[in-house]
């Protein structure tokens, strides 16, 4: 008989099983406010980022692997921006180092799972979540751009999450730069069907951008940092709410 997987939060499944008591509902969200406020308070200061998402499963070496870390490298050194990711490994870790590698911010938001994920060597500032969805809105929340490698359900999940926030306006003017052609190839190719279905419209193919090509990507990401980023003052720590920077 297979092990049972140990629950980090016996909580968390319960309160997906439809309603619950009220004390049980207020200890919970409570519980998201948390995990929120220590979100916030651990990623105010981190600056303007790409947030690259990608499978935890290749390992140094593969070509995916490799790319994400020369293209995250490309875009700490040439746009100056801090790289985020889900602080794991695989993709995770390579656009974290890649950052590392030429002196650029890295940061993860790193999630807890039953089989013990572990954030990547290659940090310099990490938040550790128990719930993938406030995860979610913490790596979406402080990113400029986007970037999609290869990867699993999760990456799905994440890339179409983000293009239905940027197509309904609840994000504006961000790029999503999807890498590795041979092997999103067939989904480009839904994408075209999905228009031609009229489930989307033709512009919303304008909301991404395929490419394998490293240098069409960072002038991208560029041409939209330029037309709409603009800088703003940022608050310093405060130290009577044991603020750092």
């Amino acid at each position: 008989m297979a092990e049972k997987k140990r629950l980090i939060d016996p909580n968390e499944p319960q309160f997906l099983e439809g309603p619950k008591s009220r004390r049980f509902e207020f200890g919970f969200a409570l519980k998201v406010f948390k995990e929120f406020l220590q979100g916030f308070r651990g990623l105010h200061f981190i600056g303007p980022c790409v947030t690259v998402f990608g499978s935890a499963r290749f390992k140094e070496g593969h070509p995916y692997y490799e790319a994400a870390r020369k293209f995250s490298g490309r875009i700490a050194d040439e746009l100056g921006l801090a790289i985020m990711t889900g602080g794991g490994p695989g993709i995770m870790e390579a656009a974290n180092r890649g950052a590392r590698e030429v002196g650029g911010k890295s940061v993860g938001c790193n999630i807890v799972l039953p089989h013990e994920q572990k954030e990547n060597p290659y940090l310099d500032k990490y938040v550790t979540f128990r719930y993938f969805f406030v995860r979610k809105v913490l790596l979406l929340k402080y990113s400029y751009a986007f970037v999609i490698f290869p990867g699993g359900f999760g990456t799905m999940d994440e890339l179409f999450e983000t293009l239905t926030l940027v197509q309904t306006g609840k994000i504006d003017n961000f790029p999503i730069v999807v890498m590795g052609m041979d092997f999103f190839r067939p989904l480009q190719e839904y994408l075209k069907f999905m228009v031609e279905q009229g489930t989307i419209s033709p512009e919303d193919m304008d909301l991404i951008i395929f490419t394998d090509d490293m240098d069409e990507a960072i002038s991208h990401i560029r041409k939209y940092l330029s037309a709409n980023y603009r800088v703003v003052k940022r608050d310093r720590p405060v130290w009577w709410l044991f603020e750092k920077s």
